[in-house]
């Protein structure tokens, strides 16, 4: 029990992991003892995420836009090259766009369905004989995709596409979790509430008015994000298949 959150010799990929969600976990996965690598599509900002989270534990910048099958196909053989193996892959990268109903248009539907719902799919299936490496059935490997609460219930704002390719993940984490648990691979998710960040400038602009909406009284913290992928990527979380954990402190049961 005393190790049942440890993640000491472990390998993770962390898909937009420069900022927000994505940094919140990787600082999390170096706290408890995992070697950690981050990708995002602006190399200085990687490459300085890196480094400065390299304060903690050996963590390493891999920028790479992920958002063409060509992209995660590229970093799936960077890691290749430099691992024998890969124990977590957070599929985290994502985009989001607003517009009202009459004037959507056809590229925020592609940019941000592509990088929330289809990316993840052919990441995992670019990493998935370095994940097959490192599985067994005593220590599965594990995927922790980063859907929302907007997958689950409606929020006020004009998100049509980041709403549908949220919603889409939730359900195909199910359908991936179910064959990807014949290789050892725990497949899982999380959908983040209000937590400060680019992709929620609300909460990060205005986390004191967001907090008098959520039931906790408060926006979401480092912390908060960081033990629930923690649990997710550790033996604590190898029986939990398929499911997407709310973090949210309560916001979906107010909507």
């Amino acid at each position: 029990m005393k190790n049942l959150f440890d993640l000491q010799g472990r390998v993770a990929l962390v898909t937009g992991g420069s900022r927000g969600i994505g940094k919140m976990i990787a600082a999390g996965f170096l706290h408890q003892g995992a070697k950690v690598y981050i990708t995002a599509r602006k190399a200085a900002a990687c490459d300085a995420t890196a480094e400065e989270l390299s304060a903690i534990g050996p963590c390493i910048s891999l920028p790479i836009d992920v958002s063409s099958i060509e992209g995660a196909r590229q970093l799936a053989a960077q890691i290749g090259q430099r691992e024998g193996r890969l124990d977590i892959l957070v599929n985290n990268a994502g985009a989001a766009w607003g517009e009202p109903f009459d004037t959507f248009p056809e590229g925020g539907w592609d940019k941000v369905v592509d990088l929330n719902m289809k990316t993840p799919f052919f990441l995992t299936q670019a990493l998935h004989a370095s994940l097959k490496k490192a599985a067994t059935a005593q220590r599965p490997a594990k995927v922790i995709n980063i859907a929302s609460i907007d997958g689950i219930s409606v929020n006020p704002w004009e998100t049509y596409s980041y709403a549908a390719s949220k919603a889409g993940l939730i359900h195909l984490t199910k359908r991936m979790a179910l064959r990807l648990a014949e290789d050892h691979i725990v497949m899982s998710g999380i959908a983040p509430g209000p937590f400060a960040s680019d992709m929620n400038k609300q909460a990060r602009d205005h986390g004191d008015e967001v907090a008098r909406r959520v039931p906790v009284g408060r926006i979401g913290s480092p912390e908060d994000m960081a033990g629930a992928a923690i649990f997710l990527a550790s033996r604590a979380g190898d029986y939990v298949v398929g499911e997407t954990l709310v973090v949210d402190g309560g916001t979906t049961l107010t909507r």
